[in-house]
């Protein structure tokens, strides 16, 4: 029964799969039929026995339908059947027909086919007539273009709106008006005579350039299509790449010619920044005159500045050729305008601005190259500066008639760059520079370079910094100089005092140094000045080094004050390092006497009263009072007593040395028995010396006469003593001790003689006191009174050292032992060889208790 019930719930599952089976599309059968074996065992023969059965069952369904409709299939079989025969016959009767027909219509069909291949011809004609009409123009404009890139056409080029340079203006460059660069109206700098040989104008190009645009915008856009068109088109490039090499072709001939033109230039440009400087300082003195002020300079330095600009090389002409003579008349700058409008024309403006800016670089590392022999001529300075002038005058040029191509700030990287290289190669250049007159001229170049190049609006404040520095070196240069001329004037010095025999002879003196002394104005002439004749002619000098010092101070754009300051330094500088120096080597010098040595104290004393009115001289040039509180004092008095102190020095020493010569001459006979009974010959020949020097002292001041006569006196007795003590000298008899004291004798009569006024009482007779205790020590023989008073305050023998009389007595002593064998049998002989010995033993403990002393 559970079987059955089953079976019954299965049927209608089956039926149900079957209806879908039925109603779905075939490709979704699938997942139905495997639900049949999902179900439960042996549920698929159920289904195949349900399939079949379903089957059988619609196989009845058609069965029954077929029946149903054939009998009308069988009549329409019949009634088929019937019409073939009918259709066969009109088969039959189209055939006929047609064929009557085309032999009828094949003449129509060849007038037919004849009007339409005239049509065709016809259409075709109107089509080419029309295409050439749309070609034409363009073929036309391309051989145009042909025409304009071959054509050897020149075009004088006009219009240029303004002189680059003017005379006396306020700025040299005039700012030119913008040219036209689309109407071609350019300048052309090249004379009349001239261009019919230069190169073919570029206006051709400007229309070819022109050309092409019409072409590539109007024109190929309408024949594109076209394979003649493509090649135009591929051509076009190479066409602008012929204009854009010759073009630059132009412009590498423009940079070349202003690499050779640069120094023309330069030179214009700095003749006309001269000019206008020599009219203002003209136009300012004017003015000073008018208003009153003190332009008080010295007549000649303005001339002597002249003469000095003259030499810069700068040519006058007349102010005609001025006014025609500017940066256009040496240099085409056409072709540089000319590049850059194609270029821009072209995109390619960028290319060119860097091509322009890299060669006008590379052309600046040239110019500032200086020639290794520079420093030895102002024409290898003056040349090194118009070329660099040249060179930023045509840049500034470019600057302001272009648009772009340089820029102010390119042009201050590239002074700045210039800059620092002209600083330094004028700095090492500079160094080499011996001559003052050189390094006056390479700064009034130097000046002149400046104001040119601040005139276009470079900075040259680091230039002005330069000739400071060059300003020291030229000091040098300047002490160098002073320093030959003062030894020149040294050396043809006859030292003695001026001779005057008229009173035109006295003005001439007097207008070249400053004395005053009324005695010697009331004397009558002859007479003579104290100083000789390298006084006034080093005073002149001083003055002089005075006038060059303050010409390289001119044109710096210093303060009064400060140009005071540096002439007091300067000056400060050859008084106390040059003319002292010289003053120095000269009081040195072997041939140098007494008597020059004496003129040579008395020209310095007068130059150190001069100082005060050498400051007078640099107040009156700078208008700056002494009493202004940070005014630099001139160091001459310092200087002239240094030197003063020095010809004392060498005058104590020359005294000293003829002393010495005449202290050679000495011939005494130590062994005498008795005293000539007068005094040596050359001692008699060194005192009437002395006297005569000392006569020569009366110019010198006191206490310099004084002072010499001294130290005379003691060298005299040192040397005499020292000839006394020569260890050389063996023996001395008591005769050559009274021969000497005869000539001791003849000095103090000479110290007491007052040889020079002021010396009191008997100050020199002092320097012999040593001599004279010892003499009288040994002529008395009073040994009991030396050895007792001996270290006394008050004992007659105080200045007798006991080493001293030890050495004289020993040598004395030689002499008696010598003469002993002839005096052994004379009592008094022998008593006084007994005494010498105990002095001698005497003095030996003596020395001995000083030495232990000591």
């Amino acid at each position: 029964m559970a079987e059955n019930g089953d079976g019954l719930g299965t049927v209608p599952e089956h039926e149900r799969i079957l209806q879908e089976i039925e109603s779905t599309d075939t490709a979704c059968v699938g997942p139905t039929l495997r639900s049949v074996y999902d179900d439960q065992p042996n549920a698929h023969k159920k289904f195949m026995e349900k399939l079949d059965a379903c089957i059988r069952n619609h196989d009845k369904e058609i069965e029954k339908m077929c029946n149903f409709h054939h009998q009308g299939f069988v009549d329409a079989i019949t009634e088929l059947l019937k019409v073939r025969t009918d259709a066969e016959k009109l088969k039959v009767q189209v055939t006929d027909t047609n064929r009557r027909f085309q032999d009828a219509g094949k003449e129509v069909i060849v007038q037919t086919e004849d009007i339409i291949r005239c049509r065709i011809q016809q259409r075709n004609i109107t089509t080419v007539v029309e295409k050439l009409q749309l070609c034409l123009p363009v073929l036309e404009m391309y051989s145009k273009l042909k025409e304009q890139m071959s054509a050897k056409r020149i075009f004088p080029c006009s219009g240029w709106s303004g002189p680059l340079l003017a005379v006396c203006s306020r700025r040299p460059l005039l700012k030119a008006h913008r040219c036209d660069l689309q109407t071609c109206r350019l300048p052309s700098a090249l004379p009349l005579n001239q261009r019919a040989g230069g190169r073919p104008c570029l206006d051709r190009y400007y229309s070819a350039l022109k050309t092409m645009e019409q072409l590539e915008n109007v024109f190929f856009p309408r024949v594109s299509q076209y394979r003649f068109c493509q090649l135009m088109i591929e051509n076009l490039p190479k066409l602008r790449e012929d204009i854009k090499e010759i073009s630059m072709s132009d412009l590498k001939d423009f940079l070349e010619s202003i690499r050779k033109h640069s120094d023309k230039i330069g030179e214009t440009a700095m003749k006309q920044a001269q000019q206008q400087k020599i009219f203002s300082v003209a136009l300012q003195k004017q003015n000073n005159v008018k208003f009153g002020k003190n332009v008080y300079i010295n007549d000649r330095i303005p001339e002597e500045r002249n003469e000095v600009e003259l030499k810069c090389g700068f040519e006058e002409e007349d102010e005609n050729e001025e006014e025609v003579l500017t940066v256009q008349d040496l240099v085409d700058f056409s072709p540089v305008y000319r590049c850059l409008h194609i270029y821009s024309v072209l995109g390619d403006e960028e290319t060119f601005e860097n091509y322009y800016r890299k060669q006008r670089k590379k052309q600046a590392r040239l110019v500032l190259q200086p020639q290794s022999n520079m420093h030895e001529t102002v024409d290898g300075y003056r040349r090194y500066f118009t070329q660099i002038v040249g060179f930023f005058v045509v840049e500034d040029h470019i600057l302001h008639v272009t648009q772009g191509l340089v820029t102010r700030a390119y042009t201050d990287e590239l002074w700045n760059m210039a800059l620092s290289k002209i600083i330094a190669v004028l700095r090492a250049h500079s160094s080499y520079c011996t001559d003052p007159d050189l390094v006056l001229e390479l700064k009034n170049l130097i000046v002149i370079f400046a104001d040119t190049l601040q005139g276009y609006g470079f900075p040259v404040n680091r230039l002005f910094d330069l000739l400071f520095e060059i300003r020291d070196q030229y000091n040098e240069t300047l002490l160098k100089k002073w320093a030959g001329v003062f030894r020149d004037i040294f050396e043809e010095d006859n030292y003695s005092p001026i001779p005057i025999v008229n009173e035109e002879e006295y003005k001439v003196v007097i207008s070249k140094f400053p004395f005053q002394d009324p005695d010697l104005e009331k004397q009558s002439f002859p007479k003579k000045f104290p100083m000789s004749q390298s006084v006034p002619h080093i005073y002149i000098q001083v003055k002089e080094f005075i006038y060059a010092s303050l010409k390289f101070s001119e044109s710096l754009h210093r303060s009064s004050t400060e140009i005071d300051d540096m002439l007091r330094k300067s000056t400060n500088l050859l008084l106390t390092r040059t003319l002292s120096s010289c003053l120095l080597n000269l009081i040195r010098k072997p041939h140098i006497g007494l008597t020059e040595l004496v003129q040579i104290i008395i020209n310095t004393t007068h130059l150190e009263q001069a100082c005060k009115y050498l400051e007078d001289f640099i107040t009156n040039i700078t208008n700056i009072s002494q009493e202004t509180v940070h005014t630099t004092r001139l160091y001459g008095l310092s200087t002239f007593k240094d030197a003063r102190h020095a010809a004392e020095g060498e005058i104590y020493t020359k005294l000293n040395q003829k002393i010495d010569a005449f202290v050679q001459l000495a011939d005494y006979d130590w062994t005498m028995s008795e005293p000539d009974g007068r005094a040596s010959g050359y001692l008699m020949d060194l005192i009437n010396f002395l006297r005569s020097i000392f006569q020569v002292f009366t110019h010198l001041p006191g206490k310099v006469a004084q002072t010499a006569c001294m130290s005379a006196c003691q060298h005299l007795s040192t040397s005499l003593m020292q000839m006394l003590l020569d260890s050389e000298l063996k023996q001395i008899s008591m005769g050559a001790v009274q021969q000497f004291n005869l000539d001791v004798i003849q000095c103090e009569l000479f110290a007491s003689s007052e040889p020079v006024p002021g010396l009191q009482g008997d100050t020199l007779q002092l320097a012999f006191i040593d001599l004279r205790q010892l003499l009288d020590l040994f002529m008395v023989w009073d040994w009991s009174t030396y050895l007792a008073d001996y270290g006394q305050p008050a004992s007659k023998y105080l200045r007798v050292n006991p080493n001293t009389a030890l050495t004289l007595l020993e040598k004395m002593k030689d002499t008696s032992k010598k003469n002993n064998i002839f005096a052994q049998f004379r009592k008094n002989d022998r008593d006084k060889q007994k005494l010498i010995e105990t002095v001698v033993k005497q003095l030996r403990s003596l020395v001995n208790g000083m030495s232990q002393h000591t």
